[in-house]
């Protein structure tokens, strides 16, 4: 009996001990567990942050002038957080409102960071300019993907709503946010304004292809016709991304009020207009890089009344017989960098209008086309003034002009520190023109008012002209002549034939620092006797 009461308790004693370890080891194992997994979610990384905007950063010859800036904004249907009283009488926004809490789109209208990881490639695209089929590169949180608020990209449905919700609520943000044009769909899209300020800066994506209504015919009757994208009174904007904005421009093209498009090669009367494919009006701290633009039925750029522009690596293309599809047109416009891009069209491939100051080019493939020109100025007797322009390390091919300034006979104002530097000539026409008589008709009368042309440096400037042309052409008022021209390192050949033709020259004034091929001998020496007697317009 007692043997039994004895094995009784070690029996209880021997499962007390089991259910203790039991419970120790179970709640060691839980421990375990949550140790680890607090230790995954440590490691998880934050999404990328987008990189800051760099803070840095023409025209149909008788399109536009300097009295043609606009007081007011510019036209098309409007995209802004206040659509029915867009703009007062003096041409700035009305005040909004704050925006309501409700003013952004729900969590999901937000594209999420890609699944797959950015290519490791170092050229998304390859050299013919098409997208390579590489993923999507990764962006930061706040990015407005444009079919997330319903565009379509089938290149045949409307997206302009799509695009102006996506606009709104990005630049709603107060950090920088992406408006994403993704790659792979095409997007057709209305004349449209996107008008800023935006809270922080904004980036416009274009990975995919933007483009509008194919030709005049498909255009909105309520829409203007002068215009397509438009960028109004935007601060730290980037237009970016290895897409294609295709303008459509044939059929604007084929207007029979166009050049040389009426019967017997006649340019018939009627309504012209034809849209400019992007513009930039009373904006600063600017960048566009990267884009490809083909085909605008007018100038495939316009910067208005704005100021540190930067623009590079872009590509523009567009027939050489297009009309008026100028490249870069800017106007009133300061602190404006353009450089490494190419641009073969129609037109100028960089204009520069009245009212700018401070503008450097460089490193320019530019042709065919019509050169890069400074004008027209004075058009309709108006006063234009432009000064501090450099071109530089650039190349002209068969263009029609290589680097030019051209004023209206009546105008008024002055041209003056301008330095074209290193640029190579091949098989241009006019490698190097002054034309204080522009004209582009046979009815322009004489007039003794002219926009003054002084400061002008021509240095390194080499290659072959074409023979139907002098090389170097100063054709300067009688009234208010050139003066301060200055030409070393100088050397054009024809680019067939060996038959050099002579420079010409009239009323102007200025000085050789090394001899020139082939020989300037008709520049002047000292100042116009006609410049001492006149009150000249220095602006």
């Amino acid at each position: 009996m007692a043997f039994s009461r004895v094995s009784l308790l070690v029996f209880c004693v021997s499962l007390i001990c089991f259910f203790f370890s039991s419970e120790a080891r179970r709640h060691h194992h839980v421990k375990h567990k949550h140790t680890h997994h607090h230790h995954i979610v440590s490691e998880i990384s934050e999404p990328p942050s987008l990189p800051p905007l760099s803070a840095d950063p023409p025209i149909d010859d008788n399109a536009y002038n300097s009295t043609d800036a606009p007081s007011h904004p510019p036209e098309a249907s409007r995209s802004s957080h206040d659509h029915e009283n867009a703009y007062n009488s003096t041409a700035s926004p009305s005040p909004s409102p704050s925006p309501p809490e409700t003013a952004h789109p729900p969590n999901h209208a937000r594209a999420p960071p890609p699944s797959n990881p950015p290519s490791n490639e170092d050229d998304e695209y390859n050299s013919t300019g098409a997208p390579s089929p590489s993923p999507s590169p990764a962006y930061p949180a706040n990015v407005f993907d444009v079919r997330k608020f319903g565009a379509v990209g089938d290149g045949i449905t409307d997206d302009t709503e799509a695009f102006k919700m996506a606009w709104d609520s990005a630049c709603q943000e107060e950090d920088s946010a992406v408006l994403l044009v993704p790659y792979g769909s095409s997007f057709m899209i209305q004349s449209t304004i996107f008008t800023g300020p935006c809270q922080g800066g904004i980036v416009f994506q274009v990975d995919g292809t933007l483009m509008p209504p194919d030709g005049p015919d498909s255009w909105a009757q309520k829409n203007s016709k002068r215009q397509w994208l438009v960028f109004y009174r935007v601060n730290q904007m980037s237009l970016q991304g290895g897409g294609v904005i295709d303008g459509r421009g044939q059929k604007w093209w084929d207007l029979p009020c166009k050049p040389h498009k009426g019967i017997n090669r006649t340019t018939l009367p009627g309504p012209c207009d034809s849209p400019i494919a992007i513009r930039f009006f009373m904006s600063s701290n600017l960048t566009v890089q990267g884009i490809r633009v083909k085909d605008s039925p007018q100038f495939n750029f316009r910067f208005d009344n704005c100021k540190n522009v930067h623009v590079e690596s872009i590509h523009i293309t567009a027939p050489p017989l297009s009309p008026n599809t100028d490249g870069i047109h800017i106007e009133n416009a300061n602190g404006v960098k353009i450089y490494n891009s190419v641009i073969s069209n129609g037109d100028d491939c960089v204009s520069i209008g009245s009212g700018c100051y401070d503008v450097d080019i460089w490193n320019i493939t530019c042709g065919p086309g019509h050169g890069i020109s400074i004008g027209s100025l004075g058009n309709h007797n108006s006063r234009a003034c432009v000064s501090n322009i450099t071109v530089r390390d650039s190349v002209i091919k068969s263009s029609d002009n290589g680097v030019r300034i051209k004023t209206w006979q009546g105008g008024s104002g002055a041209v003056s520190g301008i330095t074209f530097s290193n640029i190579h000539m091949n098989n241009v026409k006019n490698p190097i023109i002054i034309d204080q008589f522009y004209c582009l008709s046979k009815g322009c009368s004489n007039q003794t008012s002219a926009v003054y042309v002084s400061d002008i440096v021509y240095e390194n400037i080499k290659g072959t002209y074409d023979i139907r042309s002098p090389p170097m052409r100063f054709a300067c008022s009688d009234s208010v002549p050139c003066t301060n021209l200055t030409l070393s390192d100088v050397e054009l050949l024809p680019a067939k034939g060996d038959l050099v033709s002579d420079p010409y020259c009239w009323n102007a004034y200025g000085d050789l620092q090394t001899l020139t091929i082939p020989p300037v001998s008709c520049l002047m020496e000292g100042v116009p006797r006609s410049l001492l007697n006149n009150d000249i317009d220095h602006c």
